[in-house]
């Protein structure tokens, strides 16, 4: 049972873990003016994008085990001042290698996703956990849609340095106040950090994401970006065979084989592609001018207020999966959810010649993210040892990751593999790229459909039998790895 009152705990991880979504999305649109005011290239500004990407990836579920370990509060507490400096450097920043490494310094933030529904499940009492992970999905959706609306406004009335101002001040104040009132949660895994693993995770991930995010410069034929596939490849084999001979290992191999986690990491990956590739690819089109065959000559503050249906549906539709998940089940959400994802992009396809369809498409995906995000975290959260669940977590937000970067890599390829005399993409490189994108939400609801049905009776956050238990046989614990 909660020992201390759950709504301010769930104000701090709710604040958190917003302003990390928001830091994911508020420098995009704002990368011209980074460009120009650091008197740097387009591809060293990608980078601002590219190195935080790589140190979620890296420290997201790395610090899940770690919080699991040691204690969620205290590791959330660290991460919630890793993000503080980072924010604070990145203000700062006097050129743009700092600004890198500031954003690298941010990307640690990724943790903030698995400890804070780790709290959850540990610190609420039960009939609460299913709502508040909505509830906290709901508002980790809206915080992406936040920096895609708020960055253009920030930019033209302060400076592209206050996209990092503005979380200084968020972030010290949610810190402070995570460190008087967030309890340390009481279950506690056993074991230490299994540090190869965590260094080959490491390095398969980077030699994973890094070719996807730059292909499009480097070339994908190049000696580089095979090269980098390979190791992948290469380590990403090390990776299964040092965790699977450990005692401790980083992320439990067998938990990832659970029926329900194996078949929502999947959804997650494919819905993860459709979803990243629209919040990168749908502001460059309406930006596009007229003269181009399509587009709409939209500023960057224009672009946002486009996207504002998508942010709006995602919070209703996160926090109105929490009332829906006890009647019809996390499945059948996350289904609804990647199939209504498949009906935007098919819509946008098909018509895009006006800018009310496309705010139009903007709110029923961002409806669909809304539902996958909440149900997605319900079915890992429900399906795993409770010792487990900062590392499941963090490595089902990190899936998404990989699917957002293979998305965002192939549509890359689609809309600039031709360009018009002008250099702007032709038409018909939007309109492929979004077929594209349809077919990758269109096979997440099926991957969805194969999520085992929880039984019933049996709440998300429900105690399980001992952690000693749990660890030997976690397919006997794990509600909804059967069905």
């Amino acid at each position: 049972m909660p020992r201390k009152s759950t709504r301010l705990t769930f104000a701090v991880l709710a604040t958190g873990a917003g302003v990390f979504a928001m830091l994911q999305s508020l420098i995009a649109p704002a990368l011209p003016t980074v460009q120009h005011a650091m008197h740097t290239s387009q591809s060293t500004a990608t980078w601002v994008m590219t190195a935080y990407l790589l140190s979620a990836s890296v420290f997201t579920p790395i610090l899940g085990r770690v919080g699991d370990l040691v204690g969620k509060k205290r590791t959330l507490v660290a991460v919630l001042l890793t993000v503080l400096a980072g924010c604070l450097l990145a203000a700062l920043a006097p050129n743009i290698g700092v600004l890198i490494v500031a954003r690298v310094v941010q990307g640690v933030g990724g943790a903030l996703f698995p400890l804070s529904f780790g709290i959850i499940r540990d610190e609420f009492a039960p009939a609460e956990v299913s709502g508040s992970i909505s509830n906290l999905s709901a508002v980790i959706a809206a915080g992406g849609g936040v920096g895609i609306v708020a960055a253009g406004p920030i930019v033209s009335a302060l400076d592209y340095r206050w996209l990092f101002w503005i979380p200084v001040a968020v972030v010290a104040v949610t810190t402070l106040i995570a460190l008087r009132f967030v309890p340390e949660s009481p279950r506690r895994a056993e074991g230490r950090v299994n540090w190869l693993g965590a260094v080959l995770l490491s390095a398969w991930l980077v030699a994973l994401l890094l070719p996807l995010s730059q292909a499009g410069q480097w070339g994908w034929g190049s000696v580089r970006v095979i090269g980098m596939f390979i190791a992948a490849v290469a380590l990403f084999a090390l990776w299964l065979l040092a965790e699977a001979r450990s005692r401790t290992p980083l992320i439990d191999l067998r938990v990832m084989r659970l029926p329900a986690v194996w078949t929502t990491n999947t959804a997650a990956l494919l819905f993860g592609a459709g979803m990243y590739a629209i919040w990168s690819f749908l502001p460059g089109f309406v930006q596009t001018p007229g003269s181009a065959g399509y587009g709409f000559g939209a500023s960057v503050t224009a672009s946002g207020l486009l996207m504002l249906p998508m942010l709006v549906a995602m919070f209703l539709s996160g926090v109105l999966s929490g009332r829906l998940e006890p009647v019809v089940g996390a499945k059948a959400l996350l289904t609804t959810g990647a199939a209504l994802g498949a009906v935007a992009c098919g819509f946008l396809t098909l018509w895009h010649d006006r800018q009310w369809q496309v705010a139009l498409v903007a709110g029923v995906f961002g409806f669909g993210i809304g539902l996958a995000f909440a149900s997605m975290a319900q079915l890992i959260v429900g399906s795993v040892p409770a010792e487990q669940t900062g590392a499941a977590t963090g490595m089902n937000a990190n899936i998404r990751t990989i699917g957002g970067s293979i998305g965002a890599a192939l549509t890359s390829v689609l809309v600039t593999g031709r360009l018009q005399p002008s250099g702007l993409p032709y038409g018909s490189g939007y309109t492929h790229g979004f077929g594209l994108l349809t077919l990758f939400c269109l096979a997440a609801a099926l991957a969805a459909l194969l999520v085992p049905v929880r039984h019933a009776g049996r709440a998300t956050g429900t105690p399980r039998t001992s952690d000693a238990s749990a660890r030997r046989e976690p397919e006997a614990v794990a509600p909804g790895a059967r069905g």
